[in-house]
C-alpha cells in the first residue's frame, strides 16, 4: 500500500487526523503546489477579467455598445464560482479521497451552473438593452426590461437547477415534464401578454419603425410617440392619439415614411382631346421646367399614360430631396400650382369628366356639338 493510499484511508476513516494530514501532504508534496499555483493563476485571471469588465462598463454605463455588453457579462463573475473552480483544480492535481473529490465536483457543478445562468442572463439582457439604447427613440421599451429580466432569470435558473440535479444522479424526466406542462398552462393563460411582448421585442430587433417615424398602417397615418410593452402609441395628423396593440400592428402592412433620403411623387393629369398634337409634344419639357424650378425637386419623367374616357392622360414622376412629410406636401403643392400657371400661359386645358351628346335634326341630319369644320369631319367619319 502506497503513502497516498494510507493517507486516503486515514482521511476516509477519520483515524488520526493529524497523522492523516501529514501523510496526505507527503503523498502530494509535488502535485499539490502545482495545483495550488494553477488554481491561484486561474482565480487571478478571473479577478482581472472581472475588473476589466467593470472598467469596460465605466466607459459605456448604458451598455449601448458591444464593449458595455461584454463588460457586463465579465463583471458578474462571482467569488463563489472562483472558489469552486480553484478547489476543483486542486483536487484534480492532488490525490484526495474519493468522497472529498466527489464533494468538490458537486460544489463545482453547482457553482458553474448558476454562474453560467448569470452570464447568459447578463448577455441576453445586455443585447436587448443595447438594441433599446442605440438611440433615445427606443427608450419606451425600458418599462419592459423588468418583466424581461424576470422571465429570462426564471428560464435560465430553471435550466441550471435541472442541470445540477441531472449531474447529481436525480431523474429529471418528471421534473422537465412538469415544467413543460406548467409552461403550457401559463402560456395559454397569458398568451395575449406574451404575444404582445414578443411583438415588442420584434419591433426592437427588426426595427420596422422607431420613435418619431411617420408610418401608415391600414387607413391610419401617425407619428410614433412610444413603443411600449403591449401597445404602440402614435399621434395622428389631426392630433389624436392612436393606440395599437403591437401584435395587431405587425400583422398589417406598414409604410414607413421616415426611411430613405427622398420621396417620389406620382401625379396623373389629363388634357382635353382638343389639344393639338404639337402642343402635346411640348408638355414633357414644360413640366420639367416647372419641377426643376422648385428647390430640392428632381424631375424623373413625364409621358403619355394613355387615352382616358374624357382626357389624354399624362404621368408625372419627380423626387423630393427630403423625408419630411410636410416638406413633401409643400413640394407637391408648388409643382401642381406651377403646372396650372404654365398650362394657362400656353393655352393648355386640363380635362375633367365630360360626356358628349349627339342629336339629330328633324330631317335626320346629325347636329354635331363642334365647330362647323370639325363637325363636318366627324360627321363624315361617323357616316363613313
Amino acid at each position: 500500500m502506497t503513502i497516498a493510499d494510507n493517507a486516503g484511508e486515514a482521511l476516509e476513516t477519520g483515524r488520526g487526523s493529524a497523522e492523516a494530514l501529514i501523510l496526505w501532504f507527503e503523498a502530494n508534496r509535488e502535485d499539490l503546489p502545482i495545483g495550488l499555483a494553477v488554481a491561484a493563476a486561474i482565480v487571478g485571471v478571473m479577478l482581472l477579467l472581472r475588473g476589466f469588465g467593470h472598467w469596460m462598463i465605466s466607459g459605456d454605463p448604458d451598455c449601448t455598445r458591444w464593449r458595455g455588453v461584454i463588460g457586463r457579462v465579465l463583471s458578474k463573475t462571482g467569488i463563489f464560482f472562483m472558489v469552486a473552480a480553484a478547489l476543483d483544480i486542486v483536487t484534480t492535481y492532488a490525490d484526495v479521497p474519493q468522497r472529498l473529490a466527489r464533494i468538490s465536483d458537486i460544489f463545482f457543478i453547482i457553482a458553474f451552473a448558476f454562474q453560467g445562468a448569470i452570464w447568459a442572463r447578463e448577455l441576453i439582457l445586455g443585447l436587448i438593452g443595447r438594441r433599446a439604447g442605440e438611440d433615445s427613440g427606443e427608450s419606451g421599451l425600458a418599462n419592459a426590461m423588468s418583466v424581461i429580466r424576470v422571465l429570462v432569470s426564471i428560464a435560465l435558473f430553471a435550466i441550471a437547477i435541472i442541470v445540477i440535479l441531472d449531474n447529481l444522479g436525480v431523474n429529471v424526466t418528471a421534473l422537465i415534464a412538469g415544467f413543460g406542462i406548467g409552461g403550457i398552462a401559463i402560456g395559454l393563460a397569458a398568451q395575449g401578454i406574451f404575444s404582445d411582448l414578443f411583438a415588442a421585442l420584434s419591433i426592437l430587433f427588426d426595427r420596422p419603425f422607431r420613435r418619431g417615424d411617420t408610418i401608415r398602417y391600414g387607413t391610419s397615418i401617425g407619428t410614433v410617440e412610444k413603443i411600449g410593452l403591449k401597445t404602440t402609441r402614435l399621434r395622428s395628423l389631426d392630433g389624436q392619439t392612436l393606440v395599437m396593440a403591437n401584435t395587431k400592428l405587425l400583422e398589417q402592412e406598414i409604410n414607413n415614411f421616415a426611411g430613405g433620403h427622398s420621396r417620389r411623387t406620382l401625379f396623373v393629369f389629363g388634357l382635353v382631346y382638343q389639344t393639338a398634337p404639337d402642343a402635346l409634344d411640348e408638355v414633357p419639357e414644360l413640366v420639367r421646367s416647372v419641377v426643376e424650378s422648385r428647390n430640392g425637386c428632381t424631375f424623373v419623367r413625364c409621358s403619355v399614360q394613355g387615352f382616358g374616357p374624357s382626357s389624354i392622360d399624362f404621368e408625372l414622376l419627380f423626387d423630393s430631396a427630403t423625408v419630411d412629410i410636410a416638406q413633401v406636401g409643400a413640394d407637391r403643392t408648388a409643382v401642381l400650382t406651377g403646372l396650372m400657371r404654365m398650362f394657362q400661359m400656353h393655352g393648355l386645358e386640363f380635362a375633367y369628366p365630360t360626356q358628349t351628346t349627339f342629336t339629330a335634326a328633324p330631317d335626320g341630319k346629325m347636329v354635331m356639338p363642334y365647330p362647323p369644320k370639325l363637325g363636318e369631319a366627324l360627321e363624315k367619319a361617323v357616316k363613313g
